[in-house]
């Protein structure tokens, strides 16, 4: 079964890295998954907080502690480009100087026998700092294509 999903156009202009960093945390979040997207290294890794105690969890991979392990993971999957990663659902719970994502991911993969696609269910959790929101902690795992949210039909108006 094929689903169709309508995506947001990213802005035709990327806003400047210090812009974003200190805006806002969807901002910072809309960021990370264009960084992503595009296999900027660099961009990811400004999204995250600089503390050793930040935490990574890609679907079925170990537990990754502290920066250097989580550029180094990004750095692999970037080796054939950027990632086909598009956040189509996201619950958010905020509080004061943390902010929690409940991410559904749709990907594009690319594999031997061909294309397929992919849903990952993600959390991101943010952290206002003194330099603004950053990344601290990013959970993914594996979920179902049934798990998308199914487009709205187009509604119909009668002349």
């Amino acid at each position: 079964m094929a689903v169709l999903l309508l995506l947001p156009n990213l802005p035709m202009t990327r806003p400047s890295l210090r812009a974003v960093l200190a805006g806002t945390v969807d901002e910072l979040e809309a960021a990370f998954y264009d960084a992503l997207h595009k296999g900027d290294l660099e961009r990811v890794m400004a999204c995250w907080a600089d503390e050793d105690e930040i935490v990574c969890v890609h679907p079925g991979r170990a537990r990754l502690l502290g920066a250097v392990a989580i550029r180094a993971a990004y750095a692999a999957m970037f080796e054939r480009g950027g990632l086909q990663v598009r956040p189509v659902q996201v619950v958010r719970v905020q509080a004061l100087a943390s902010s929690v994502h409940s991410v559904l991911e749709q990907l594009r993969i690319a594999l031997p026998d061909g294309v397929r696609d992919a849903v990952v269910q993600a959390t991101n959790v943010y952290q206002k700092t003194p330099k603004g929101w950053r990344l601290v902690a990013h959970h993914a795992s594996a979920a179902e294509l049934q798990d998308l949210p199914v487009p709205a039909p187009a509604a119909h108006m009668l002349h």
